[in-house]
């Protein structure tokens, strides 16, 4: 249902960068933005953004130093790129789901899928951004905190309306909420103990779905 290609994320990154990025062409500039990100997550991943070094960035894409400047003036430049356009991405694609919902309980279940599903398609931005928000400067540790916030306010809200309805019965929304935060991160940052009990995301979404409406319901 979605357009979330590596290549149309990029282009969206190029088309809100134009006044930092010097290649013009879109082209090219998407193709080496493709590179460059799939690069930075893929070293971060091994050894941390904080100690990858632009000359490792040089090496994995097979671009300049040179080269790479033309994108980014430095790595807080970079990590900015990559954190901000996550965001909006996240930010955009569960609040345009969550509208097609009618009541509380169909915005729930589309909220867990939702949030769940991106973070399968966009598994290595979700973990990157979860493990490298203690190196960012303090601007953009406000940032991951207020969208972290913002996911937990979500379900909050679906909550609160569902206490309203009369659909749901919850003690402590908030506290519920933060507990579904939770649960959707096991999901990405210990991707690898699901694979290995061969369970698939849309086990996890529906298991986590009946756990909650047990809870609340």
């Amino acid at each position: 249902m979605l357009s979330l290609s590596r290549e149309e994320i990029c282009r969206e990154i190029f088309e809100g960068s134009r006044g930092k990025v010097k290649v013009k062409k879109p082209g090219i500039a998407v193709k080496n933005l493709e590179k460059i990100f799939d690069a930075t997550l893929a070293i971060s991943h091994h050894k941390g953004f904080h100690a990858m070094t632009l000359r490792d960035l040089s090496r994995e894409t097979g671009l300049s130093m040179g080269a790479l400047y033309s994108y980014f003036s430095s790595k807080d430049e970079l990590l900015d790129m990559i954190e901000n356009q996550g965001r909006r991405i996240i930010k955009r694609v569960l609040e345009e789901q969550i509208r097609k919902a009618k009541g509380a309980a169909e915005k729930l279940s589309i909220a867990l899928y939702t949030h769940l599903y991106l973070s399968e398609a966009y598994s290595r931005w979700f973990y990157f951004s979860y493990m490298e928000t203690k190196n960012l400067r303090k601007e953009q540790q406000k940032k991951a905190i207020e969208n972290e916030l913002f996911t937990e306010k979500i379900f909050m809200d679906i909550l609160d309306e569902g206490c309203r309805e009369g659909v749901f019965t919850i003690a402590d929304p908030p506290l519920t909420a933060a507990a579904i935060k939770a649960l959707l991160q096991d999901w990405y940052l210990k991707r690898w103990k699901y694979s290995r009990r061969k369970i698939t995301v849309e086990q996890y979404a529906q298991f986590i779905l009946d756990l909650i409406e047990a809870f609340i319901l």
